[in-house]
């Protein structure tokens, strides 16, 4: 399992605008300034002592791994100092992804050594050591002296804090987050191949595999029969003969949900052709692509159109479908709509989610447009690669809007 990726911070990460009244935000900013001071101290002595220890002893062997381990405290109390803003500031923070351990003991050890993020932390507690002085006696000054406006200085100060957070102890930059993102979308990709290949397990299983037994059976049962009752054994073969052109067409099934010939040979567009015959409604099919992308875009492509016209056959009550695909810039959309009877969404147990999350591995998106009464318009974006699987001149993080084309 990997666990939720967190969301960046936004306009309502902030409270409300400071008053005269001291309200509940008020007195959670006072707390958290007048604990700046001990947790400060506790910051400012682990800084100094780690540097001056792991700096001043590596001229010998246990140098560096003294720092390194120093980084990696440092980071727990990048954690805590940031759960305390989230809790007494209304700060959320990304967690920065974890330290990576590569390649054995010393590289592993040289990646802690330039840990960013321990460092940051670092930088974070040296300049929190004055800081922290001057707002614990400002405030428990102001609690005698300053109580009318004292909610406005407050405010001031945690204002400040909030932003040595957010630059400080934030993720390093876009990389951080692209990070965190691969790793969860990693799981989500081996979570979707054990479910495809338990799903091809099952089904040989189930199907033709349980056939083809039958069918050995029924030839053995033949082959005794054929002396004492040629008319009998005739009758088993020909009944055999049936039990082959169903196993053969559970196998072509089969395969055809791996990954049909059809796109491999000829392309999206003969490919969802092929698809929309076997939809209940009537489906429109319109591919303006001058290009093929990767096959592995393809076939993700192949299978959202897919399993979008199963959704629409199961559950839309709809009388008619459009296929859409197109490509603009660099990014190939998919529009599947139909005029059933909506409410589909990403919770309502017919795969949106699965599709949506299958998308969003490869850095893909789906959107699902299904008001209570339809019509019902789901739009995927897909990065566009060429047939090498390169990105085609793609600016990392680059997105094209999908609303332009209704």
């Amino acid at each position: 399992m990997t666990e939720p990726i967190p969301q960046p911070a936004g306009p309502g990460d902030r409270p409300p605008p400071a008053r005269f009244a001291y309200d509940a935000h008020t007195w959670k900013e006072i707390a958290h300034l007048l604990t700046n001071l001990p947790v400060s101290m506790v910051g400012f002595v682990y800084t100094v002592t780690v540097l001056s220890t792991g700096v001043g002893l590596t001229v010998t062997v246990i140098g560096l791994p003294l720092l390194a381990l120093g980084l990696m405290g440092a980071r727990q109390l990048g954690r805590f100092e940031r759960a305390r803003a989230r809790s007494a500031l209304g700060v959320r923070v990304d967690e920065p992804s974890p330290l990576p351990w590569r390649g054995g003991f010393w590289p592993g050890l040289w990646q802690a050594v330039k840990d960013p993020v321990g460092w940051r932390t670092f930088l974070f507690t040296l300049i929190r050591m004055p800081w922290g002085v001057l707002t614990f006696t400002v405030t428990l000054t102001g609690l005698f002296v300053l109580w009318p406006v004292l909610a406005y200085v407050v405010r001031a100060m945690t204002d400040v804090d909030r932003a040595m957070v957010r630059g400080l102890l934030s993720p390093s930059d876009e990389l951080e987050r692209r990070i965190a993102e691969l790793e969860s979308d990693r799981g989500i990709v081996v979570d979707t191949a054990a479910a495809d290949l338990r799903r091809i397990e099952r089904d040989l299983h189930d199907g033709a595999q349980a056939r083809l037994v039958n069918l050995a059976m029924g030839l053995g049962l033949a082959k005794e029969k054929l002396l004492e009752d040629p008319d009998a054994a005739a009758s088993m073969v020909e009944e055999a003969h049936g039990e082959v052109k169903l196993a053969l067409q559970e196998l072509r099934d089969l395969a055809r949900g791996i990954h049909p010939a059809v796109l491999t040979d000829r392309g999206l567009d003969a490919a969802l052709s092929s698809v929309a015959t076997r939809c209940t409604v009537p489906v429109t099919v319109t591919v303006d692509l001058d290009e093929r992308p990767a096959p592995a875009i393809e076939g993700i492509a192949y299978f959202t159109v897919s399993e979008l016209l199963q959704n629409v056959s199961k559950h839309s009550r709809a009388r008619s479908a459009s296929v859409e695909v197109w490509r603009l810039e660099n990014r190939l959309f998919l529009q599947v709509r139909d005029d059933g009877v909506g409410g589909a969404g990403l919770d309502g147990g017919t795969g949106m989610r699965g599709l949506a999350d299958r998308l969003g591995a490869v850095d893909g998106l789906f959107v699902v447009d299904s008001p209570e009464g339809g019509p019902t318009t789901v739009t995927a974006e897909l990065p566009w690669r060429d047939r090498s699987g390169t990105p085609a001149g793609e600016a990392p993080g680059k997105r094209v809007s999908a609303r332009g084309r209704r």
